[in-house]
């Protein structure tokens, strides 16, 4: 069952817990630049975020994602860094060390999460605003 502030908040209630692991995903990618043999880490934000709603919305898993076993499963794995949608990313240019990490592509998408996050963070204001308006009937 769906709760009513939850679904008050909408999509960017789910996505900010995404976002924020894929940053951190990212980061862990730019520190690990030099180091040999490490593969970039990136996340499958769409299935991560299709599935993080079924479980909001009750709804069994679609198969392409997973299914719920008990509530707050999903967001467990990603609190925890164990996020099902984890994978490796292919490296756009090869190199001898076996690192997969490029530090221009990374930054960029650094920059692209961040503005991403910044803007799910303004749509939840807006929303807690708006609330917070409603309650006070200012």
């Amino acid at each position: 069952m769906s709760n009513p502030i939850t679904s008050y908040m909408g999509l960017h209630a789910d996505a900010l817990p995404l976002r924020e692991q894929r940053m951190k995903l990212i980061a862990s990618n730019l520190a690990n630049a030099d180091t040999p043999g490490y593969r970039a880490q990136d996340i499958d934000f769409n299935a991560a975020l299709d599935a993080a709603r079924l479980q909001r919305e009750g709804l069994p898993g679609n198969g392409a994602g997973l299914a719920a076993t008990r509530e707050g499963h999903l967001s467990d794995a990603i609190a925890t860094g164990q996020a099902p949608f984890q994978f490796a990313r292919q490296a756009s240019q090869p190199s001898l060390d076996g690192n997969t990490v490029d530090p221009d592509a990374e930054r960029a998408a650094y920059g692209r999460a961040a503005l991403e996050y910044r803007a799910s963070l303004s749509f939840l204001e807006s929303k807690v605003r708006t609330l917070l308006t409603a309650i006070t009937g200012q």
